[in-house]
């Protein structure tokens, strides 16, 4: 039976000090002043406390956990203390996952893991639990655009381990009932990204005076969504009736497959940057090369749909970032992973 309806409530959200757990969670703290928030975060290379405002830090509506979601006693007693469970902790770099790709294992599966259980244990309390899948899980798309139904076919070791966490949570609510909902977000850009990621790489790179590398011939495509809409989404999921959403499956994305050289070529003329700075690379490894995202479940479940357009998106980027040096100038030495490529090579991707 779904937990009793509570005009506040105290929201759990694992991994919030990075990129999107800090703006959906900047959302939610904005938009219901009577909620409280709990975050967990290990604070790894991608996590800071500066992502999450200060005015939150100081907020009593607000309390931060340093630990690993893989600590099963602490995720329990965190969870036994909330309303709502938004598990957004894992690691989530392609490249990186190439490179060293235990640690995906560790936190995305096993982390996820303790993080169901400790829904079960308290699921009479608990009354949503979402769990933050990603696009990567479908791999190749075999459609134009990839519904919820699209074979789950990962093909680097980061989507094969997102893919493994998705799968474990819906086993979950098969097999124990669980309150859980999984959401598969398509490609997200927007404020306090990780340089690691392709546009904040390439906006550092236009502020730098550097080359912009794309790779392969930057016609694979992806769906970008900005961040805000995700919030949005989130925000959706957690207050639509109990029977609409617990035990699905939701895309989110902007449905437009956009080629990653149209990426780099809007990142340059929004910072007025000359084009003949764009280098070609060796294609990645598990590249992938149609990235569109059927949203139409959800619009058709919860009404929402995506309102920042991508022109929107790239300008409020782009002043983020202009605007925030001081936040990220410390992740300068990681925009850059090595990758060994088929032939031996060792390239920086």
């Amino acid at each position: 039976m779904p937990a009793k309806r509570k005009s506040s409530k105290t929201i759990l959200l694992t991994g919030a000090a990075g990129f999107i757990g800090s703006n959906v969670l900047t959302y939610l703290f904005d938009k219901y002043p009577a909620y409280k928030f709990i975050v967990l975060d290990a604070l790894t290379y991608a996590g800071k406390l500066d992502n999450i405002p200060k005015k939150i830090r100081e907020s009593g509506r607000f309390s931060f956990w340093y630990g690993e979601v893989q600590n099963a006693q602490l995720v329990t007693d965190l969870v036994a203390q909330v309303d709502v469970v938004i598990h957004f902790a894992a690691e989530t770099h392609v490249e990186r996952s190439i490179y060293d790709n235990y640690k995906f294992f560790d936190t995305d599966v096993l982390g996820t893991q303790a993080v169901a259980s400790a829904v079960l244990k308290h699921r009479k309390t608990i009354d949503r639990f979402i769990h933050i899948s990603t696009c990567e899980v479908y791999g190749e798309g075999l459609s134009k655009k990839m519904d919820e139904s699209h074979p789950l076919n990962p093909k680097s070791p980061y989507a094969a381990a997102k893919a493994g966490a998705d799968r474990l949570v819906y086993s979950y609510y098969q097999t124990y009932g669980i309150p859980a909902v999984i959401l598969r977000p398509f490609n997200i850009f927007g404020p306090r990204q990780h340089l690691e990621k392709v546009t904040p790489r390439f906006i550092t790179s236009c502020m730098l005076g550097e080359k912009l590398t794309v790779h392969g011939s930057g016609r694979n495509s992806r769906d970008f969504m900005y961040v805000d809409d995700v919030a949005r989404a989130i925000d959706a999921i957690v207050h639509a009736p109990h029977a609409k959403v617990v035990g699905e499956v939701f895309n989110v994305g902007s449905g437009v497959a956009l080629p990653i050289i149209d990426l780099a070529k809007a990142v340059m003329k929004e910072m007025q940057y000359d084009s003949r700075n764009l280098v070609f690379i060796t294609d990645r490894p598990g590249q992938v090369s149609n990235f569109a995202c059927n949203y139409e479940k959800i619009r058709r479940t919860l009404g929402w749909k995506p309102m920042t357009s991508f022109k929107q998106g790239i300008k409020k980027t782009v002043d983020w970032y202009v605007q925030n040096q001081a936040v990220w100038e410390d992740q300068m030495d990681m925009r850059h992973v090595s990758v060994r490529t088929p032939e031996g090579k060792i390239e920086l991707h």
